[in-house]
């Protein structure tokens, strides 16, 4: 294809039946992969009775056992080092490092092939498409590169799209604001902590408005939740006079989700994953919308190091409208909804992080950042949230305060020792953002 003209029509709008027997013989095709190269996946599908010529449906992949990060972790540093058994490649056919973040835990080790992080590459060029990028535009990556994937992966997806990048790397914050400015970069990739934190930057140290001083008209974020929790995509798009466009994926898993420029969901990039949907305390498959479950996904193109039924833990939904783009790719209802893993019981209440979010960026008067620390007292759990008043809001706390205890507790069910701190004295982060921290002794 040439630069600026990517979209596929035969997958991206092939009829749902079709797209599923596409899912089918792809899955079996990294089963039967991953049994015959990998001592791990053989031993755990061998242990459970099934082999490849087992995979005739639907049904039958759900009896596939599913993997998870512990499974990965206990794996990796045993030979080949540094990845495990897991591997399916000699090392020598290794070309790519990446790793997680490690935000919940040890960092687990990714090896890819080069073909393996071309095809990746390519399900976020599908993404970077969608959300209206083309080769007329100039990227700018506002982050160091790192061993973790996303940085690499938006730097690669535009290259391949033919937009002109411009990395911005080793400058601090000031300075990529200003390269930006000099150059008219159209459009970036961050997360949304660091969307809002440059915004502020901008604004309170070098006296840019970004919407009339810039030229960024197309942001896509990615990373955390924020995308999809319309309270902070509205202070995104407001702070830099830009459309702002979720997108997700892991490092385990490559990049599955995106959404284009109708916003009516996330689109799930259907022809290089298959996404189930799990009842989080049954394991029953979820097949319609309405109902929120845990996704359990398989990455169709991962040779090295396949992902085969993993459980991500993200809480997710299905919308079973029909975008207007005319992609057939299913849609997820409001993105990612959190993680079962974060979801925790508050004075016997089950709180997700994402509804605090979402209460705190509605209130205009307050800054972008905040905090929440549970702790316990004696036997009583104790919440507080910690936030900023904007310096000219400083004489409405008690009004500000009034309103955030009514909506925390009408959409969280809980009461909270709420603190007013000083404006940007909270700590600021470039990449994902720890607000949550249960302390309670578990």
């Amino acid at each position: 294809m040439s630069n600026g003209e990517y979209w596929n029509p035969i997958l991206e709008t092939l009829p749902h039946e079709k797209l599923q027997q596409l899912q089918l013989k792809k899955f079996r095709e990294i089963f039967a992969w991953a049994y015959e190269h990998s001592k791990f996946y053989h031993k755990l599908y061998s242990d459970a009775g099934i082999e490849p010529g087992d995979i005739r449906t639907f049904d039958d992949i759900r009896r596939v056992p599913k993997i998870e990060k512990s499974m990965m972790r206990d794996i990796q540093g045993k030979d080949p080092f540094p990845y495990g058994d897991i591997l399916c490649v000699p090392l020598e056919q290794v070309t790519e490092y990446r790793q997680t973040s490690g935000t919940t835990g040890q960092p687990i080790y990714q090896a890819d092939t080069w073909q393996d992080w071309e095809s990746g590459t390519e399900a976020y060029v599908y993404a970077l498409y969608a959300q209206g990028y083309r080769a007329n535009d100039r990227l700018f990556l506002p982050f160091g590169y790192n061993i973790f994937i996303a940085f690499w992966a938006y730097h690669y997806a535009g290259e391949k799209l033919g937009c002109e990048m411009i990395p911005g790397g080793v400058l601090n914050t000031e300075a990529r604001i200003l390269k930006m400015q000099e150059l008219k970069a159209t459009a970036m990739g961050a997360t949304p902590t660091y969307v809002l934190g440059m915004a502020e930057t901008a604004r309170n140290k070098l006296g840019i408005n970004p919407p009339t001083d810039l030229y960024i008209r197309k942001i896509t974020v990615a990373g955390e939740p924020g995308g999809s929790v319309p309270a902070t995509r509205k202070r995104m798009e407001e702070a830099w006079g830009a459309k702002v466009y979720d997108q997700v994926g892991s490092t385990e898993i490559g990049h599955w989700g995106w959404e284009c420029r109708y916003q009516a969901g996330l689109h799930v990039n259907e022809a290089f994953f298959l996404v189930e949907i799990e009842d989080v305390d049954t394991g029953e498959p979820i097949t319609g919308p309405g109902k929120r479950g845990k996704m359990v996904v398989t990455s169709f193109n991962r040779m090295a190091q396949p992902c085969i039924r993993f459980d991500v833990k993200d809480l997710i939904e299905w919308n079973t409208q029909q975008c207007d783009c005319g992609r057939t790719f299913r849609l997820l209802d409001g993105g990612i909804k959190g993680r079962a893993d974060d979801i925790t019981k508050v004075k016997g209440v089950l709180l997700s992080p994402t509804a605090i979010e979402e209460v705190v960026r509605d209130i205009p008067q307050l800054s972008d950042e905040y905090q929440v620390v549970v702790t316990k007292k004696g036997d009583i759990d104790d919440i507080t949230l910690k936030v900023e008043i904007i310096p000219e809001y400083k004489d409405k706390v008690d009004e500000i305060r009034a309103i955030l205890v009514d909506q925390l507790r009408l959409k969280t069910n809980l009461g909270y020792n709420i603190e007013f701190h000083e404006y940007e004295s909270l700590p600021r982060s470039q990449t994902k953002s720890r607000r949550f921290q249960d302390l309670r002794p578990h």
